[in-house]
């Protein structure tokens, strides 16, 4: 953070970089390392076809998709969440400056420093053994335990959009949807769980980590309030066909990523 020499005009420094060539950049500067962010396109409506064609299919709410219009609104969402959460003490960007095209906020990490996503950090573990890629997983779990306690759902609650601070904790990007405004609250809690087994169960069952990650995972659904959780083990049941699926790496990275999510998740079977 610069000193009181060194103070920085983020509204003017924002306003400079409005033209930048990309919709998200990173800025170094002396003291502190800083994001410009722009408005955006949102996702094709073609995606939120399928979306809601797989959540009908399969009676399942937790796949219904959040609108991401994209442009100013999808970006003052993201301001509006990001400031929530920073006021109720959860890790996330501090936001310095907005304009209604584009904002600035702060680097997660230490100045000139990466500071890396939670998914690459549990990924580079797993050579380290089951018990740091263990350690590393349950932190990201219990950073959403944590928001949800604050009366917080994530956005997308996978583990490439959580980040490792360099003190240990657990912080939270990418807010450009706020699932709270288009669906229930049980649904949003279940489909952050959903969100994050599937993007990290694959590494837990590379580092030989799933058996005690599932008793974990049982102790996290027993947490959730009641609605909550049978959402989730509707869902999970809804999804027992993927169990009959060829574990072959020929098949590739998403269905092994998808069969070792079901692994995880059956564990919610166990303490219903």
């Amino acid at each position: 953070m610069p000193s009181a020499q060194t103070a920085i005009d983020y509204q003017a420094f924002l306003h400079e970089h409005l033209d930048q060539p990309h919709s998200i950049m990173r800025y170094e500067l002396a003291h502190e390392t800083l994001w410009v962010k722009r408005a955006n396109k949102g996702n094709p409506a073609l995606n939120y076809w399928l979306l809601s064609t797989l959540a009908r299919l399969f009676s399942a709410a937790v796949l219904q998709p959040v609108p991401n219009p994209g442009g100013t609104e999808s970006l003052q969402t993201e301001v509006r969440r990001l400031r929530s959460f920073k006021a109720k003490g959860l890790r996330v960007p501090q936001v310095l400056a907005t304009t209604d095209q584009a904002f600035v906020m702060r680097h997660l990490g230490r100045p000139g420093e990466e500071a890396p996503s939670l998914s690459n950090a549990i990924e580079e573990a797993i050579a380290r053994g089951a018990q740091p890629t263990l350690e590393l997983w349950l932190k990201g779990l219990e950073a959403i335990q944590q928001a949800h306690a604050c009366g917080e759902v994530l956005s997308q609650a996978v583990a490439r959009n959580m980040v490792v601070c360099a003190d240990g904790v657990i912080g939270f990007i990418d807010f450009e949807d706020d699932p709270a405004a288009h669906l229930p609250r049980a649904v949003c809690m279940a489909r952050d769980a959903l969100n994050y087994a599937q993007s990290t169960a694959l590494f837990l069952q590379q580092a030989g980590a799933l058996e005690p990650a599932r008793k974990a995972w049982q102790q996290f659904v027993q947490q959730l309030p009641a609605e909550a959780r049978q959402v989730l083990e509707r869902t999970v049941n809804k999804l027992s066909w993927v169990r009959f699926l060829p574990r072959s790496k020929r098949l590739g990275r998403d269905t092994l990523r998808v069969l070792a999510a079901h692994d995880l998740l059956t564990a919610t079977s166990l303490s219903a």
